[in-house]
């Protein structure tokens, strides 16, 4: 799909005077698998005693990416361009996994469709590194995460038990959302959500 960039881009000087966010495009488990995983970050932290596994939404985080709030609008328009064109999908969690040496997180089985995503979002990383910031992260490995910048000895022990345990649920995607944070620590807070099209296939048909 080829879109044009809009017109009013906002200028260079404009861009190194301003404040950079933090954004993220993620996608969020239906009630019932948020439930289930908010229960296994309950469990990790009263194991572990690791504050971020409780502090943490469970989020498959699609793109990530620094950009003015003055492009907002512009990103905004091209994300709903391309989320208008994708079709809504299955995700199923499947058993646990580590990124070393400090993050313990959920797989994701089928990572096509996200693949997709990040493949059609590149158009907008075109937009975002022509405003002189950095270029976005796409997503390569679809994950829920547990637990994160663990301590190194947390994440040996942590991972060498999760090895051994078990989780599998589904849950349909139909809907990406967009937050905004100031710097990782900040809260995330909600800027749009852009729906996917039906996509033909129920998960418990």
């Amino acid at each position: 799909m080829t879109l044009e960039f809009s017109s009013s881009i906002p200028q260079i000087d404009e861009i190194y005077n301003r404040e950079l966010y933090e954004y993220l495009l993620v996608a969020q488990p239906g009630v019932e698998v948020y439930e289930k995983v908010m229960a296994e970050k309950q469990c990790f932290y009263n194991e572990y005693k690791e504050k971020i596994a409780i502090s943490t939404e469970p989020l498959i985080t699609v793109a990530n990416f620094l950009a003015m709030e003055a492009m907002e609008d512009t990103i905004i328009r091209w994300m709903q361009r391309i989320c208008s064109t994708q079709k809504s999908f299955i995700v199923t969690l499947n058993n646990y996994s580590g990124f070393p040496p400090h993050t313990i997180y959920l797989r994701v089985q089928n990572a096509t469709p996200f693949q997709q995503l990040a493949k059609e979002l590149k158009v907008v990383n075109t937009y975002v590194s022509s405003c002189s910031c950095p270029p976005m992260k796409l997503i390569s490995n679809p994950h829920i995460t547990i637990a994160a910048r663990l301590p190194e000895e947390v994440y040996l022990k942590a991972l060498t038990k999760y090895a051994h345990k078990s989780f599998h649920e589904s849950f349909v995607v139909s809907e990406l959302l967009l937050l905004r944070r100031k710097h990782q620590y900040d809260i995330c807070k909600p800027i749009n959500v852009f729906g996917l099209q039906p996509g033909g296939n129920q998960l418990f048909n």
